[in-house]
């Protein structure tokens, strides 16, 4: 199984490479994909690249923030969806560690704890549960980007 994940982890990173390259050629937004689980995060990051988005797959939320506060991500980040539960760090606490950096972001959480969205009560989150088909998963971050758009120029 160890086996496994470091090959999938390897992956994401040349598949994270890939998008870096393409972001130089293009203007797509930014979405920072945070799950501790390799291969949810792999099919997701397929997902939103063949949506047109450029994926920055985080397995550590408590890096992520990290690299939220030294501004060190290859691009600017238009939006964030995070799991719930990760070792280190829930989704819970890592958004609310992320809004005292940027309070403003678009954030969708995927769980598949349904009590669990009690926990993102005031953090202006996107809850969706788990399983979630790929067409719901853009949707809601069109959703998302759309909004922050519509409140940006107001």
């Amino acid at each position: 199984m160890e086996l496994v994940r470091r090959s999938n982890a390897g992956r994401l990173v040349d598949s994270m490479m890939e998008d870096a390259q393409q972001m130089t050629l293009g203007t797509a937004t930014a979405v920072l994909l945070i799950d501790d689980n390799a291969i949810q995060a792999a099919t997701r990051q397929t997902i939103l690249r063949r949506a047109g988005f450029f994926v920055i797959a985080a397995l550590n939320p408590v890096r992520a923030l990290d690299q939220f506060r030294d501004d060190s991500f290859p691009a600017r980040i238009g939006a964030v969806i995070t799991d719930h539960i990760m070792p280190g760090m829930s989704g819970a606490q890592f958004v609310r560690e992320l809004r005292k950096i940027l309070p403003h972001i678009p954030v969708m959480v995927i769980s598949g704890l349904e009590e669990a969205e009690e926990e993102y009560a005031d953090l202006n989150v996107r809850f969706l549960l788990k399983p979630l088909s790929p067409d719901l998963l853009l949707s809601n971050l069109h959703y998302l980007l759309k909004q922050e758009e519509q409140e940006g120029a107001a």
